[in-house]
């Protein structure tokens, strides 16, 4: 009998991680889709799709309560083995950062809605590129995750800084058009508000990447730096 009740408490253990993996994929899908969208929206000069970004967020921050809550409860109830706890430990982290990038899109959406009520600025091809970069770094970062793939994590972490020298063309481009005509101004900052939401979102990405390694490999690769000089 105590057998069975063992054998009945792993099951329903091994759910609860199952259903923890569920949902973090759920929300990271969910972030992707806004950050999508809210680019396609700008874009596109959508304001409806923006407004639909809008709306999303409030079930991307119901479903991080709710990781969170799992998350916790876990640790209390459970005292879960060692991979275990790197794996719980890590979802608290990434979670943070999902939310976060949920964030970025609305703050997206919210100048695209902005933008729309003026004439476009010229095209900015970097614009486009850093835009494109950022949904790859999202969806690296997210597909390490659900690969528990330690060498896409790293990958990740490489190419943030493709991110960082396109984002500082980009904010150069930016400022000549403002200097070039002061009716730009306005628009140009909103862009480069813009630029840098995209610039966090690979942060978080990278965030997330590093967690990855460290549920993968148990190895913290944060600040390595910081590391050599203790």
């Amino acid at each position: 009998m105590a057998f069975s009740r063992k054998q009945h408490t792993d099951r329903s253990y091994d759910e609860e991680l199952a259903d923890l993996r569920a949902k973090l994929l759920t929300l990271g899908g969910k972030v992707e889709s806004e950050i999508a969208e809210s680019v396609r929206a700008l874009a596109e000069r959508d304001t409806k799709l923006a407004e639909a970004v809008l709306g999303a967020d409030r079930e991307v921050n119901r479903l991080e309560l709710e990781i969170d809550e799992k998350c916790r409860r876990l640790l209390v109830l459970r005292q879960p083995a060692a991979s275990d706890l790197r794996f719980i430990t890590t979802a608290m982290k990434i979670v943070v950062d999902l939310e976060r990038i949920g964030d970025l899109a609305v703050n997206i959406a919210e100048r695209a809605i902005d933008l729309n009520q003026s004439p476009p600025l010229r095209p900015l091809h970097d614009l486009t590129k850093l835009c494109e970069l950022c949904q790859k770094q999202l969806r690296g970062a997210l597909d390490s995750f659900v690969d528990a793939d330690a060498d896409k994590a790293e990958a990740v972490i490489k190419d943030d800084e493709l991110v960082d020298a396109l984002y500082h063309n980009l904010f150069n481009e930016l400022l000549a058009l403002m200097m070039e005509d002061s009716k730009n101004i306005r628009r140009a900052n909103s862009l480069l508000f813009v630029a840098k939401h995209l610039e966090r979102l690979a942060d978080h990405a990278t965030n997330v990447a590093e967690m990855v390694i460290f549920m993968v490999r148990g190895t913290d690769v944060r600040h390595p730096h910081s590391r050599d000089e203790v």
